[in-house]
């Protein structure tokens, strides 16, 4: 299905598991298809292309992925019927339906994005720990951390100008940046350190550029409008995209379990904590009312406010010997919040302090204190300790 033209240079199609750009006219490429990548400017279509479900797949075709990408790509083209030599691939599991197009014009220069997105299994950050080693063209396990191969953003880029080789490059390093600013925006965390994702570990990238429209761009830097263009359509595409196969929104973001997840926090190790400090009565009751603590707006700006400083320790732009004094006034914070009594600040304050700890080893248990101490506070009518 044609799913539309573009700067009368491309057609965006899908049929069934694939969405593929084709050239009408002549393009450089950069990509990092295992079987056609680097820079070429002898192909005719860029795709996208979903190898596996994402969980619990393993089809015999994908262990083809890395061990013989050329008939992997051949497999893929003679299914739907396309020149496997005059083809660059890039493979995900994310649904094809969900892949999401953004167009953004200026003057003559168009740009087009086209990007499918998930994140839940396999979000990173760049440095995390690695888990393979590849020798001789084989990977080989170096942890007891499987990789994950399901969980991918994948981007694909056309533009409507010819890019020098340089700026082809340039466009690679600001679309990633985009995609980054996106999973930062959305506080995705990774699932391989405490740290803030910056991708996945199999994203994948191809940009093509209409060749012969005069003089070569040179540059796609943030400050030309190109980077600008290419800026704007990846971080639009990647969040829709987002919510598409992850259902990650904003509104799902307002969360502080979520903002915790990268610290080991779910909704049951979070209300588990904040119920060990009521009484029976109030805890029944916190927890018949988790979703609404968890999602209110003020509480969750104090969890991440308080998130944010923790990672100003962790990066070493605040200091270590200032925790404790950081933990109860942002901990008050939190209480204050969830009580909504504002004025008990300073007492919030001098309680946690008590139970400071020197470094921030158990986050969602320190906030689990500080939602207790608040909805202790909530209710005092309540009363009838059990």
């Amino acid at each position: 299905m044609l799913l539309g033209t573009y700067y009368d240079g491309i057609e965006i199609h899908r049929e069934e598991r694939i969405v593929y750009g084709r050239f009408l006219v002549s393009h450089r490429v950069i990509s990092t298809c295992l079987a056609a990548g680097g820079i070429r400017e002898d192909l005719e279509y860029l795709y996208n292309h979903q190898s596996c479900e994402p969980a619990g797949h393993d089809p015999a075709a994908l262990r083809l992925v890395a061990a013989d990408p050329k008939g992997y790509r051949s497999l893929v083209c003679r299914q739907y019927e396309l020149p496997d030599e005059r083809c660059a691939s890039l493979g995900t599991a994310a649904n094809m339906r969900n892949a999401v197009t953004k167009e953004a014009c200026f003057g003559d220069l168009t740009v087009v994005a086209v990007c499918t997105g998930g994140v839940e299994t396999n979000a990173g950050r760049a440095g995390d720990p690695a888990s393979v080693y590849e020798r001789d063209g084989l990977y080989e396990k170096i942890s007891a951390e499987e990789p994950v191969l399901q969980g991918t953003i994948n981007t694909m880029l056309f533009v409507s100008r010819e890019l020098a080789p340089a700026a082809l490059v340039d466009a690679v390093m600001t679309a990633t940046e985009a995609k980054t600013a996106a999973l930062q925006e959305l506080n995705v965390g990774s699932r391989y350190s405490d740290g803030l994702a910056t991708g996945t570990g199999t994203d994948q990238i191809g940009i093509a550029a209409r060749l012969r429209t005069g003089r070569p761009l040179s540059s796609a830097g943030k400050h030309t409008v190109l980077g600008e263009l290419i800026g704007k359509t990846v971080c639009s595409a990647v969040k829709a995209a987002l919510i598409c196969q992850d259902s990650l929104t904003p509104e799902s973001s307002r969360s502080c379990v979520r903002l915790l997840e990268r610290f080991g926090a779910s909704r049951e190790r979070v209300k588990a904590s904040v119920v060990a400090f009521l009484s029976k009565r109030k805890g029944t009751l916190f927890a018949a009312n988790f979703t609404a603590v968890d999602k209110d707006p003020l509480v969750t700006a104090a969890v991440s406010a308080l998130v944010h400083i923790r990672d100003q320790v962790a990066w070493g732009v605040l200091p270590e010997s200032c925790i404790p004094e950081l933990w109860a006034t942002y901990g008050a914070q939190i209480a204050a919040a969830v009580s909504g009594v504002y004025d008990r600040l300073p007492l919030y304050r001098s309680a946690l302090a008590q139970k400071s700890t020197p470094i921030f080893r158990d986050l969602p248990g320190l906030v689990g204190q500080a939602f207790a101490l608040g909805f202790q506070d909530k209710w005092p009518e309540e009363g009838g300790e059990e």
